[in-house]
């Protein structure tokens, strides 16, 4: 189960029974002790992550298109952009958490992936090949939908350079931080507080990072598409991944420095 997942989890309904009149709760069969329940199949979680991702990408292009529609204050511009991100985000992690976990980014995915290989819970390898590609087609698409709602062309090549080498290390202090926020919930069995915590943790980096806080594979390539307030040129897409996957890394080092399991101290009988 993926950090955001189980913070947003639910109980699912009472089952119905064969006449479609609702079976009593108390009578409805219960999983044994410690089972793990069953999970939501792969096509689902996928869509879940694919359509996720696109509404993401599509809040952040479209409100930017929107911010610059209305003022031409650069300062404006960017507090439009991030505020419908947070609320955008935030929305969206409830809505689709207990489906697929609502990682919408790549670099959470193998993050949870690389967890899972070293006995901690997250995703399978099977699972990780499949929310990756969906995720970056939802951000693709995100672009593309945000384009037509404001009557832009479909896709435009960025044309906005992000390649200075200080841009690139916001991004893996962006990305760092949000590893460091959503695995150190899940060690502190805090998880409840994900779709508040993540989305306002996204909502400030954009301010105090100078790349304005992209964070997200996905949602860089998506961004490529569009030569709008949001865009990114595609030539600086290499740079910021990597930025990003780096900050990953550097997330789950911090995660395993800070989050350790408490020690148990041995009992000594008495004298």
């Amino acid at each position: 189960m993926s950090a955001t997942e189980a913070a947003s989890a639910r109980p699912a309904g009472s089952p119905a029974n064969p006449a479609g009149s609702p079976v009593d709760a108390a009578a409805a069969p219960r999983p044994a002790p410690g089972a793990t329940p069953p999970r939501t199949p792969l096509a689902a979680r996928a869509a879940a992550e694919l359509v996720g991702t696109a509404a993401l990408v599509a809040v952040v292009v479209g409100s930017g298109i929107q911010a610059t529609d209305l003022t031409r204050d650069v300062g404006l511009q960017l507090l439009a952009n991030s505020l419908a991100t947070v609320f955008g985000l935030g929305v969206l992690i409830v809505l689709l958490g207990p489906v697929s976990g609502a990682h919408f980014n790549p670099a959470v995915t193998l993050a949870e992936w690389w967890t899972a290989r070293h006995g901690g819970g997250g995703v399978t390898a099977r699972e990780a090949a499949v929310y990756v590609p969906a995720q970056i087609t939802g951000g693709i698409a995100g672009a593309i939908l945000a384009g037509a709602m404001f009557g832009e062309p479909l896709v435009e090549w960025s044309t906005h350079e992000r390649s200075a080498g200080h841009l690139l290390l916001g991004e893996v202090v962006a990305t760092a931080g949000l590893i460091l926020l959503i695995f150190g919930l899940a060690r502190t069995d805090r998880l409840r507080f994900a779709p508040v915590a993540v989305a306002s943790y996204i909502g400030a980096a954009y301010w105090f990072t100078s790349s304005t806080s992209f964070a997200n594979p996905a949602v860089t390539i998506g961004r490529a598409f569009t030569d709008t307030f949001a865009g990114i040129a595609p030539s600086s897409v290499p740079g910021f991944v990597g930025a990003q996957l780096a900050g990953a890394v550097v997330g789950l080092a911090l995660v395993a420095l800070i989050f350790r399991p408490a020690r148990t101290t041995e009992a000594h009988p008495a004298a």
